[in-house]
């Protein structure tokens, strides 16, 4: 059947129409140029695409055009910036932290309400076969609700600042893509840093008071069951009309005091760096569509300078024809994640990213928008997004270096794209001046194996004691928590938990619960019995070394990157400027007269169920009082005594005296 649309109000707002569908499920809002000017509204999806489902594949499962509507309905949602290792053969990313968003939420919508800029709001469908009774009864429920008072929700949101390592970690991270840079493995990587805070309250009533302070040219409001993006992006990643279709990478960015302020935007047209930044970007987004397009349809537009909320842009058009055999699905994986948020050469830029950063980028840097078998396909780059969980809210900011880049200039560069984020929540920016960074940076080693591999699996090692396994709902609390965050799902452990008791009664003296991922979205769990540890004769030498972001909060099965060159010895791994996070295998105390301190489980390092207990009772660990602080290593070198801390035993620890004098030669 074809396409419908009646018109169900006059006269209504955006505020109006995103609470017309805002208490249902899955909706979303679409503000500001999406589809040539109008907003889009919707709610009650017909599908949900699944976490094991290809997205990108989706894109082209659509019915044929039928109708004279402007959008009528289609695929609406999210792709996570983690969908790149999909596409590519990429090393795992840092730990996520802060509020995170799923590697992709997409819902197809077989109607949607659209407001054209006359305030007219028309309910637009897709008259899919057997839907007209439920498409009919919609219109009635949507236009009371257009038309009847709305009420504004409440919310409230923290102070956001950087996430640990901060802004010095961020500019030593700076450093390090330049070394890269310098040493000819790219010519330019985009580097993000997050800001984190607090929230409570309605994300939708956030989102427009966002777009209220600070309209957005690619405005999007997604919401799901445990989360929602809140998008205020400036960036149009592609746009697809019939056959032809454009990108407008961003590149090049300057402070925007206010609506005359024509001096930065002079200075930006100016800029050799940021020019050159564009040329490289706008060059890899050429490449990129050239994949899908036909030979000799590739133009590039000449730069101009744009005004957006709080900054000025740097924006060249690039724009070809698809090829004839080429659909949705097959554009977005040819140009997928966007450039201008990765570097070049772009597949070597997202391993850079992978190991220099300190967070994984969540809805960051990936994409927003639709594919509709009327209005094409139109996808906003995720930047300028916020990303609610819970009471969580993260932002991330980022920018491109290369190799004249200054690292305190790239600081102050992601806190002035923050401002206007922040100012539109009511929260004050946080500071831009030199992030405090040490006078001379401790030397680290810096590892060059990859991080652990997700594919091997978690695993728990409890400890046996009287034939009995010790804290063994705690171990078994911490795997589901761990499956349920890398797949959404947790595997059934109750046979494991029967195995591990009948191992312990059978003299066991510790017990390993292994799951590992299968090819059906589950879990396949092992237990087998372990021996006891080895006795520790002097103290455990630990050697430091720098793994941007840690482990995370997964115990994994793949110990590769923690094994070290020192038979006597152990990774102790470290976040930017000598922040001290774990040892390879255990938690790390510092005893401090009578009392222990321990690094905090913020997401970068393993929870251990032998560090809670501490933490409860510090009389366990033989202290008065036990505390979670940021511990540096002169901090580490200055204690009273290190300990380590796992499952199976506490051992004391100092940093390894037989390695010094190369691990000092070497830096």
């Amino acid at each position: 059947m074809p396409a419908t649309r009646q018109l169900l109000a006059e006269d209504i707002t955006l505020p109006a129409l995103a609470r017309a569908v805002g208490g249902d499920h899955r909706p979303f809002v679409l503000s500001g140029r999406w589809a040539d000017g109008v907003a889009i509204a919707g709610s009650a999806p017909v599908r949900e695409l699944g976490d094991d489902e290809d997205p990108f594949a989706a894109l082209d499962d659509l019915p044929a055009p039928d109708g004279d509507v402007v959008f009528g309905g289609g695929w609406v949602g999210l792709l996570g910036f983690a969908l790149g290792a999909r596409l590519e053969d990429l090393p795992p990313s840092p730990p996520v932290r802060g509020a995170t968003s799923p590697a992709h939420r997409l819902a197809s919508y077989d109607h949607v309400l659209v407001l054209d800029a006359d305030g007219r709001c028309w309910l637009e469908s897709l008259g899919l076969p057997g839907r007209d009774d439920a498409v009919a009864a919609r219109a009635d429920v949507l236009r009371a609700r257009l038309t009847a008072p709305s009420a504004q929700a409440l919310w409230a949101v923290g102070p956001m600042e950087p996430l640990a390592p901060g802004g010095a970690g961020h500019e030593e991270a700076v450093e390090a893509v330049i070394e890269r840079i310098r040493a000819g493995e790219i010519f330019q990587a985009n580097l993000c840093l997050r800001l984190a805070g607090s929230f409570d309250g309605s994300a939708l009533e956030a989102w427009l008071a966002l777009m209220d302070a600070a309209p957005a040219a690619y405005g999007a409001y997604l919401a799901w069951d445990d989360g929602a993006v809140l998008s205020a992006s400036p960036e149009l990643f592609l746009r697809r009309r019939g056959r032809r279709v454009e990108t407008l990478p961003m590149k090049g960015t300057r402070p925007r005091a206010d609506h005359d302020d024509e001096s930065a935007a002079a200075e930006l047209a100016a800029a050799t760096k940021d020019a050159a930044e564009n040329v490289m970007i706008v060059d890899l987004m050429r490449n990129d569509l050239g994949r899908v397009c036909a030979y000799g349809s590739i133009e590039v537009d000449p730069p101009r300078v744009e005004p957006h909320p709080g900054v000025w842009q740097l924006v060249r058009r690039v724009s070809g024809t698809l090829r004839d055999d080429v659909g949705d699905a097959d554009l977005v994986r040819a140009c997928f994640p966007p450039g201008s948020v990765v570097g070049a050469p772009k597949v070597q830029a997202l391993k850079v990213i992978a190991a220099e950063e300190t967070t994984a980028r969540g809805a960051h840097c990936g994409a927003i928008g639709f594919a509709s078998p009327h209005a094409g396909l139109e996808l906003s780059v995720a930047i300028r997004t916020l990303e609610v969980e819970g009471d969580a809210i993260a932002l991330g900011v980022g920018g491109g270096i290369v190799a004249d880049s200054v690292p305190a200039d790239e600081y102050r560069e992601c806190l002035v794209k923050a401002a206007p984020i922040l100012a539109g929540l009511g929260l004050a920016s946080v500071a831009t001046g030199a992030a405090r960074r040490r006078a001379s940076p401790p030397p680290l080693l810096t590892t060059t194996t990859a991080r652990p591999d997700p594919a091997q699996g978690i695993f728990e090692t409890v400890l046996v004691d009287a034939g009995a396994p010790v804290a063994l709902d705690a171990h078994t609390a911490r795997l589901r928590r761990s499956a349920m965050a890398l797949r959404g799902t947790a595997p059934d452990l109750h046979v494991a938990t029967e195995e591990a008791r009948a191992l312990a009664r059978e003299g066991a003296a510790a017990v390993r619960i292994i799951a590992v991922p299968d090819d059906r979205g589950g879990w396949t769990v092992t237990v087998m019995a372990r021996p006891a540890p080895a006795p520790v004769t002097a103290p455990v030498g630990l050697v430091p070394v720098l793994l941007p972001g840690g482990l995370g909060e997964h115990k994994w099965a793949d110990r590769s990157v923690l094994r070290g060159p020192y038979a006597d010895a152990s990774w102790l791994l470290c976040d930017r400027g000598g922040e001290v996070l774990e040892a390879a295998w255990a938690n790390v105390w510092l005893r401090e007269g009578d009392r222990l301190v321990t690094p905090p489980a913020d997401g970068r390092l393993l929870p251990g169920v032998r560090r809670a207990a501490i933490l409860a009772d510090p009389g366990t660990g033989g202290a008065r009082a036990a505390a979670e602080e940021r511990i540096d290593l002169d901090r580490l070198r200055a204690a009273d005594a290190v300990l380590l801390s796992s499952a199976l035993r506490i051992v004391p620890a100092t940093l390894s005296d037989a390695i010094r004098g190369t691990f000092a030669a070497r830096h």
